[in-house]
């Protein structure tokens, strides 16, 4: 109230009695985020919800189906889809330049112990449900289409005091998609990349702040075709096989970036461009870029993602 001159509550409750709010966010503890966010749709709200947004995808239709009867406006605060880095590379991608796309690595690592409500199941903790929606997110824009991809999963309780995982591993795969490998650990003593792209004419590597790509263009190319017999060498020695390839480079720094108006550092950036997003969508009705649906595969990847891994409840 000193800082913004604005009416403050000690409870929710009383704001579904308003009639003079534009967007209700809500930033309640995880486990609230579907029973607060589901009384405000249901009462005309335009709400934004913070991630994660539910804990399975039974939850999630209920928000929907809320959010239709009312017509109210209903977005999930997924902002790291308009990080810089984020954006780099999926400009990258898109290009071609890379060829296909056959795996691609994200690693959001680091070593650290946590001890706080965000490390409990009954409060929807857990670095896939706490951290996780970030890069989950990121990852099946990368997926591409909108159908359920393959998912292997280990979790492991590695430096948490609570009963909620701190190792994921999450493997995604799908016909004519590219293999995706999340990593989300809070064990790993040497983190060496954000991301790292392998693609049928070259790679990206990199972390938030900076990333590198090299690639070959397949016309500029000696021509080869398959040999059957042993290869050898002018003087017959057994060979193996060489040729010398022309690579062409990119270099991106956050730092340089114009575009991505970095000055305000990267967390405040990319949450600017939501909220740009989000206004266009009210002000101007113009469509969500990140959609409930989108939301609700992610939902259910990390659904399937603790059905395959059931942690005993202790906290």
């Amino acid at each position: 109230e000193k800082t913004f001159n604005c009416q403050t509550y000690t409870d929710y409750k009383p704001l579904l009695e308003r009639t003079d709010l534009d967007l209700v966010v809500n930033s309640t503890p995880s486990h609230l985020h579907v029973p607060v966010t589901e009384l405000f749709l249901k009462k005309g709200f335009n709400v934004l919800c913070e991630k994660p947004l539910a804990k399975n995808v039974q939850e999630v239709d209920r928000l929907i189906a809320a959010s239709r009867e009312s017509g109210s406006v209903f977005a999930i605060f997924q902002q790291s889809r308009f990080s810089a880095y984020f954006r780099k590379v999926k400009q990258v991608i898109d290009s071609g330049a890379l060829g296909r796309i056959v795996q691609i690595s994200i690693a959001f690592n680091g070593f650290a112990r946590r001890w706080d409500w965000q490390c409990i199941q009954r409060f929807n903790g857990g670095n896939l449900r706490n951290t996780g929606p970030h890069p989950l997110d990121q990852a099946l824009q990368l997926f591409g289409g909108d159908d359920m991809p393959e998912v292997f999963c280990r979790m492991d309780r590695a430096n948490t005091f609570g009963d909620a995982e701190d190792y994921v591993k999450l493997i995604m795969t799908g016909k004519d998609h590219p293999l995706i490998d999340l990593e989300i650990s809070s064990c790993c003593t040497y983190p060496c990349f954000t991301y790292n792209v392998q693609g049928t004419c070259g790679g990206m590597k990199g972390s938030m702040e900076e990333m590198e790509w090299r690639y070959i263009v397949p016309a500029e190319c000696p021509p080869q075709k398959l040999i059957y017999e042993p290869l050898e060498t002018a003087d017959g020695l057994p060979a193996y096989c060489g040729e010398t390839l022309t690579w062409h480079e990119g270099h991106w720094k956050v730092s340089d970036d114009v575009d991505s108006a970095e000055s305000f550092g990267t967390f405040a950036n990319m949450t600017a461009r939501y909220y740009q997003m989000l206004h266009r969508t009210l002000a101007e009705g113009a469509p969500l870029e990140v959609t409930p649906q989108q939301i609700r595969r992610q939902i259910a990847v990390i659904e399937e993602c603790h059905r395959q891994n059931p942690l005993s409840v202790w906290a």
